[in-house]
């Protein structure tokens, strides 16, 4: 008699980090506050234009999500070590007649 399994479906988000779109959420109260405390200081105390509020605001987002991160953020830009076959006998660092 064959049984015919029925799985289940799993829910890919489990086990993900939260996010509000493509944004994480744990990123958003901080870049709140980066943004506003831009904008108090580049266009009200220093009468900048929103141009410069803006890229003022969106260097320091990338500054804060670089430095937050809970991942090696320039580990990813390591390149892996290429593996090939060797036919050279192993021969070790170290003597093994050394006292």
């Amino acid at each position: 008699m064959s049984q015919q399994r029925s799985f289940r479906t799993v829910n890919r988000i489990l086990g993900e980090r939260p996010r509000l779109g493509p944004f994480p959420a744990d990123q958003i109260f901080p870049w709140t506050l980066i943004a506003v405390g831009n904008v108090f200081l580049f266009n009200y105390l220093l009468k900048a234009s929103w141009l410069a509020t803006g890229l003022a605001i969106a260097w320091g987002w990338a500054s804060w999500w670089t430095i937050s991160t809970n991942k090696d953020f320039f580990g990813k830009f390591v390149s892996t070590p290429r593996i090939s076959r060797g036919y050279m006998r192993h021969k070790p660092i170290r003597n093994s007649e050394e006292p």
